[in-house]
């Protein structure tokens, strides 16, 4: 046995942003002397990132010869009349469990397993790691209040008996966390009648079942709701394993050639641009898009704009039928001529830049010209303006991000809200207000300044003695003291 790699098994739900946030994760730890194999379920039901997933994998491959990929077969799903594919997540994951059993059992036989790592889609996969006697992990992508959200619910469910969806603004209260707004739950839980709602309150429950948490988040960034998970006020019962904060932990950027997007940055002033970016599921109707152009031709600001083409006819529209959507497929290249108001990328051109479809974010968050972002507040998006000081406006389009905007705004601060975002649509005007206001107004100077201190301290954590080194320090001599 001692001969046998030390080796850790990472077990990523489907789609492109799971399996990206996990395999940094197993980057972490390969410079720790970890064999690392990463296991992925294809998708059945259309997610549009079935090449880039592919690319991904193989480009990983390469570069890392410790770093290893296991596709299961694939499963066929039972009907599930869910609108959300978060439904169907639950029971591909499910019914993957035997193929798991048997890639977990064939790498024991060749390696020294000492943990299973999954994200909280995949709580499945622990009664796996308990018939194999392997310890398992949930690595948490987002923030620790959110956390707290889920690791509560179940109590909330058991004390409220309507759906989300018909409490409007009213209030739910969560352990050491400013109200969140009903309204602002994600959208597969505002319904409780639907399948994607029992299926999160079941994983949501499981979470405790698990030997540790891993976090992509740092102590001193959210003391209050770690405090929360610590003293047992969380879950019901109390019983909640430990919880491991490792962040900020960020994609690097692979691309081989600078984005054109950068050579125009260097060109602009330090501080002057505002970045626009809703991450790579988030799209905008054809009437929400022009509006923004108003806005942004109105307030007198540089900007740079990442322009995705709207959605498909039937979006999973935001809570009042608005004009934003999470998308389950590939947008097509946009139209801009079509999609943006008649004359604006000529008027614009001496200080905007629009982009089609895609930019290096991380790397724009990063640039000296940078000096605002208005952000779906994705929390990679989120860590990603917080390394680059970047103050944020909130415009929240779906998963958890509306819980992550009210973390920012009410308790952070590091963000102002876009409002008419829980409409779904957004004004010129608003727009116009939040862009110029972020670069001029006293309150962004504010918001600027306490960001800076959080980058401060965010690199203080990551480096040597810092919590989240210790934190991964922590975890490598927990596994390697693991006896096969």
């Amino acid at each position: 046995m001692s001969s046998e790699k030390e080796t850790l098994v990472l077990y990523p739900s489907p789609g492109m942003g799971h399996l990206v946030a996990i395999v940094e994760l197993g980057k972490l730890f390969l410079g720790h002397g970890f064999a690392v194999s990463v296991v992925t379920v294809d998708a059945t039901y259309t997610t549009g990132a079935a090449s880039a997933t592919s690319t991904l994998i193989h480009r990983m491959s390469s570069a890392h010869p410790s770093l290893t990929f296991h596709r299961l077969p694939a499963v066929s799903l039972p009907p599930n009349s869910s609108p959300h594919h978060e439904a169907h997540a639950f029971d591909l994951l499910r019914l993957s469990n035997p193929h798991l059993l048997r890639v977990l059992s064939s790498l024991s036989q060749t390696s020294s397993v000492r943990a299973l790592i999954l994200d909280f889609f995949c709580t499945d996969a622990l009664d796996v790691a308990a018939e194999l006697g392997i310890a398992s992990y949930i690595f948490y992508t987002s923030s620790a209040a959110s956390l707290v959200t889920f690791l509560h619910f179940p109590a909330i469910h058991s004390k409220i008996t309507a759906s989300f969806k018909d409490l409007g603004d009213s209030p739910l209260r969560f352990p050491g966390l400013p109200p969140i707004p009903a309204r602002d739950m994600p959208l597969p839980l505002l319904d409780r009648e639907d399948e994607a709602y029992k299926g999160f309150l079941f994983h949501f429950g499981r979470l405790p079942n698990a030997d540790g948490i891993i976090t992509n988040t740092w102590i001193s960034l959210e003391p209050k709701p770690l405090k929360v998970i610590a003293d047992g006020l969380a879950a019901p019962g109390g019983k909640v394993p430990q919880v491991y904060c490792v962040g900020p932990l960020i994609t690097k950027s692979h691309t081989e050639s600078r984005h054109e997007c950068l050579h125009w940055l260097d060109t602009q002033p330090r501080r002057s641009v505002v970045f626009l970016c809703f991450g790579s599921l988030g799209a905008f109707s054809a009437k929400q898009l022009k509006e923004i152009a108003t806005g942004l031709e109105k307030c007198g600001q540089r900007f740079l704009w990442v322009v995705r083409s709207p959605p498909a006819p039937k979006p999973a529209l935001a809570p009042g039928g608005g004009e934003s959507a999470k998308l389950t497929e590939a947008p097509p290249e946009p139209e801009l001529d079509e999609l943006l108001p008649p004359g604006f990328l000529e008027r614009t051109r001496e200080r905007g830049m629009v982009v089609k479809s895609w930019a290096p974010q991380a790397e724009v968050l990063r640039h000296a010209a940078v000096g605002g972002f208005v952000t779906h507040c994705g929390w990679n998006s989120v860590l990603e303006s917080v390394l680059g000081g970047v103050p944020m406006v909130a415009w929240p389009l779906y998963a958890e991000q509306r819980m992550n905007k009210v973390l920012l705004v009410e308790e952070l601060r590091l963000a102002v809200e876009m409002r008419g975002y829980e409409t779904g649509a957004v004004a010129a005007a608003e727009v116009e207000e939040r862009v110029r206001g972020l670069m001029e107004a006293e309150w962004g100077k504010e918001i600027r300044e306490r960001m800076e201190a959080v980058r401060v301290e965010a690199e203080k954590a990551l480096a040597e003695g810092g919590s989240s080194y210790v934190a991964v320090k922590e975890l490598v001599a927990k596994w390697k003291a693991i006896t096969t």
